[in-house]
């Protein structure tokens, strides 16, 4: 089975809720200063290919162990998406 983690996750470091939920997680996990609208696209790249430990999003379609990172990651985003979809829709927009 063929898989489009990479393009997956292009696509998730575009939305911005997804950049929202790093916000926060910084803030919750981390208690750091965070501001929402704090991360661009490009900082949410930095740190998905830093959290699944790839240098290249490529890598998360060949890299088993990065592929099942991406996966949880993604997972954990829609659980607190879905938990706080009144709020994100207001925000993101």
């Amino acid at each position: 089975m063929s898989q489009h983690h990479a393009r997956a996750a292009g696509i998730l470091c575009r939305d911005p809720a997804f950049r929202l939920y790093l916000d926060r997680r910084a803030r919750a996990k981390f208690s750091a200063d965070v501001p929402d609208g704090t991360h661009s696209e490009e900082d949410a790249g930095d740190w998905l290919r830093k959290a699944c430990q790839v240098s290249s999003r490529s890598e998360l379609d060949t890299n088993p162990q990065a592929g099942a990172t991406f996966r949880l990651i993604r997972n954990r985003f829609n659980r607190w998406r879905a938990k706080n979809r009144n709020t994100t829709a207001r925000e993101t927009t």
